[in-house]
Order: C-alpha cells, then sequence, then structure tokens
C-alpha cells in the first residue's frame, strides 16, 4: 500500500476520534464506514472478536466497549434510535 493512502487512512480515523474527559474513543458505526463495512450486522461480528479479544487478555470488555443509542435520520426526513458502542 502506498504511503499517501496510509497516512490518509491514519487521518481519517484520528479524525474520527471524539473526546470526552480526556478520553479518547470513537464510535462503532463510525468505524464500521471507515473499513469499508456495508452492513451492522457483519460489523457486529467483528465487535464481538474484539470483546473477546480484550476479555481474553484479562481486559474488562465495559471499560472499553460501551453500549450507548443514537439517533439517526430516515430518508423519510425522521429519526429512528439505533445502537452502537462507544
Amino acid at each position: 500500500m502506498k504511503k499517501e493512502i496510509i497516512v490518509q487512512l491514519n487521518k481519517t480515523f484520528e479524525e474520527s476520534a471524539y473526546a470526552q474527559n480526556g478520553v479518547e474513543y470513537w464510535m462503532a458505526r463510525d468505524l464500521q464506514r471507515l473499513l469499508d463495512y456495508d452492513e451492522w450486522r457483519n460489523f457486529l461480528k467483528v465487535i464481538d472478536k474484539a470483546k473477546l479479544a480484550c476479555s481474553n487478555s484479562g481486559q474488562n470488555v465495559s471499560d472499553h466497549f460501551v453500549d450507548v443509542n443514537k439517533m439517526v435520520k430516515l430518508g423519510s426526513g425522521s429519526e429512528r434510535r439505533v445502537g452502537d458502542y462507544r
């Protein structure tokens, strides 16, 4: 992979981060798009594997994966609540 592409991908990843009380985090649905997963159900499998790896390494999963809900706009202009991870 060309260095320019790697630099751009890293920049995009870092620009997608949020911060709260000095803690940096990403939203899973944002990462889904960055990693080119078309469907949330497929990306949930990746999240489940990441949670398992976290647990297997002795980390508390709830310290790294926080269930949240957010509102997304629908084509009709209305909004719907969807699950996400912080």
